[in-house]
């Protein structure tokens, strides 16, 4: 069965670069349009598949024309399609603008009518036989029900916790890796600081570990023994859009192949560096050669990745 399932959000996005955010009812001329999957979960699982992990994503997509879209770009990454119900309805879709000078991001999106769809019995299965099961607060009854599940059957739940969604608390506690963006963090527990943030959430949530990403200024983790800050790899960032979510993916692929947390975030702090390189959440992330070289241009030890080659 698949090492890496995921359970959560798969969106449709439409990328504008544009040289600032522009005022209301004005027109600005984009400087380059791009479609790309997208998601949290779904475009973890594609950067997790890129490096070479066996990935499947459980859940709907619809069958309109970006539906078709999301099921092709599963399969031209390599993630197992075969777990996906297609189903009449709208697919989840997002327009984010890129702002070239002040390095923005800005999206307007969509939920659609398919975001939330029941687990099967054949995705009840796929959770309880792999390694490690992603969501991110999407779908939420479904993702909750995968976490009793592998929680059961002792498989690793990471939850990549970008939005504060009504009900997450319902899957918190199955987190072993939670892994929440600093506004996240400090929304939910009124921390004024990451470090604080990251304590809190160890105490009251007892993951294995606690792992705060902040962008460009890195991050930090907490595995109730040691609290330590990880820096960022210096890139020139031409689109952060997904960033956080190919960091997500990364993680839990070295996770799935037995690396420790410092390995997990430094690896994975890599990929998600590179992919900010590139146009596109997909596009931008690397594969493990890819990875490899990086980390040897920036003086970074990267050997014990050679067994995964």
């Amino acid at each position: 069965m698949k090492k890496i399932v995921g359970v959560g959000a798969c969106v449709y996005d439409t990328l504008l670069v544009v040289p600032e955010y522009p005022e209301e009812d004005t027109k600005v001329k984009a400087e380059k349009t791009v479609t790309s999957g997208g998601g949290p979960v779904a475009t973890g699982l594609t950067a997790a598949a890129k490096l070479g992990g066996d990935c499947a994503f459980l859940g709907a997509l619809a069958t309109d024309a970006a539906g078709d879209f999301l099921f092709s770009d599963f399969a031209r990454y390599g993630v197992d399609t075969r777990f996906i119900q297609r189903v009449q309805g709208v697919s989840f879709t997002s327009t984010v603008l890129l702002g070239l000078n002040a390095k923005t991001r800005t999206c307007v999106f969509d939920r659609g009518t398919v975001s939330n769809f029941p687990l099967t019995d054949q995705m009840k299965k796929a959770v309880a036989e792999a390694d490690v099961l992603m969501v991110d607060g999407n779908n939420l009854e479904s993702a909750a029900e995968a976490a009793e599940i592998a929680v059961k059957h002792g498989v690793k739940v990471l939850y990549d916790a970008g939005g504060l969604y009504a009900g997450v608390e319902k899957l918190l506690p199955y987190a072993d890796y939670l892994i929440p963006s600093m506004e996240f963090a400090l929304k939910i527990t009124n921390a004024a600081c990451a470090q604080k943030a990251a304590e809190i959430l160890f105490e009251r949530f007892s993951p294995r570990a606690v792992v705060i990403t902040m962008g460009e200024k890195g991050g930090v983790s907490f595995d109730g023994k040691k609290l330590e800050s990880y820096p960022a790899f210096k890139v020139k960032a031409v689109d952060t859009n997904g960033a956080g979510d190919v960091f997500h993916g990364a993680f839990a692929f070295f996770l799935s192949t037995g690396f420790g947390l410092s390995d997990c975030i430094r690896y994975s702090s890599a990929v998600s560096a590179l992919k900010c390189t590139s146009t596109g959440a997909r596009a931008g992330a690397p594969d493990l050669q890819t990875l490899k070289e990086f980390l040897k241009e920036n003086g970074e030890e990267a050997e014990s990745l050679r067994r995964l080659l």
